[in-house]
């Protein structure tokens, strides 16, 4: 592996704009190259400068290789920095992950235009209320804001109530136990979770949040205080448009095409 790979950006730089303005020129010494690399790096930086130099590689192909690689390093950095790590559950020392509880609060905050979950389970009462009641208040005084919630309505092991009546039991827990805002936001199901037998049973069983077509939270984590307090859970959140937009286009296509329905 080439040493200039283990340089850092402002490293290769520094080499580079050496090279280009002549105050480093061959045969390359370790003397002459203190000045722009690490004492570590030296040596193996010497044997690579020569190597080229006796290749024919001129002193302006190699100043723009160098920073060929300085740009290549800035691009990826901005990639790393649109990806974070979510956690939730025993910390690890010296974890770079944030915390699942923050970043959903953080992400219901900054929303300026549209917020959409999609969640397998969610909490009633006292915890449901601490969970949403920020991004209610949020609805309740910005009505440009849409809130749209993926939500598996699940009949109970061995009921056969006919399907209107499950879904107008959950409306009333819905308004009376987790929603506090004057606002509704947009319920959807999926109605193989309401049938009856097993044969076409299924739940809606994706996690993730995403704001204003922007930011993506895909996550293990549903929408308890136990997943987002207590539980391992991981996730990643994304700032990238295209990602965000992708997953709220899969979700209007399988509202588009009748799978799942709105309550």
């Amino acid at each position: 592996m080439s040493p200039f790979l283990k340089l850092s950006r402002p490293a290769l730089l520094g080499l580079a704009a050496a090279l280009d303005t002549g105050r480093l020129s061959p045969p390359y010494s370790v003397p002459t190259l203190e000045s722009f690399v690490p004492k570590g790096f030296c040596r193996d930086v010497v044997d690579e400068l020569n190597r080229l130099n006796a290749g024919g590689a001129t002193v302006s192909h190699i100043a723009y290789t160098l920073n060929l690689l300085a740009a290549e390093r800035a691009t990826t950095q901005q990639v790393r920095d649109r990806v974070e790590l979510v956690w939730t559950g025993q910390e690890v020392s010296g974890s770079e992950s944030r915390d699942t509880a923050v970043v959903v609060r953080e992400l219901f905050n900054t929303a300026k235009r549209s917020v959409l979950i999609s969640s397998f389970a969610i909490d009633r009462g006292e915890k449901a209320r601490n969970l949403f009641e920020g991004l209610a208040k949020r609805m309740d005084a910005d009505p440009g804001l849409r809130v749209q919630m993926f939500l598996n309505i699940q009949r109970p092991y061995g009921n056969d109530e006919p399907e209107t009546t499950l879904l107008r039991r959950f409306a009333e827990t819905f308004r009376n136990e987790i929603w506090t805002g004057n606002r509704l936001p947009e319920v959807f199901y999926d109605p193989r979770s309401l049938a009856v037998g097993t044969e076409l049973k299924a739940c809606l069983h994706a996690k993730c949040v995403v704001i204003d077509e922007e930011k993506v939270f895909i996550t293990s984590a549903n929408f308890t205080e136990a997943a987002h307090e207590r539980n391992i859970e991981a996730g990643i959140l994304l700032t990238d448009s295209a990602v965000a937009k992708a997953v709220c286009l899969q979700f209007e296509s399988l509202v588009a095409r009748s799978k799942l329905k709105t309550y």
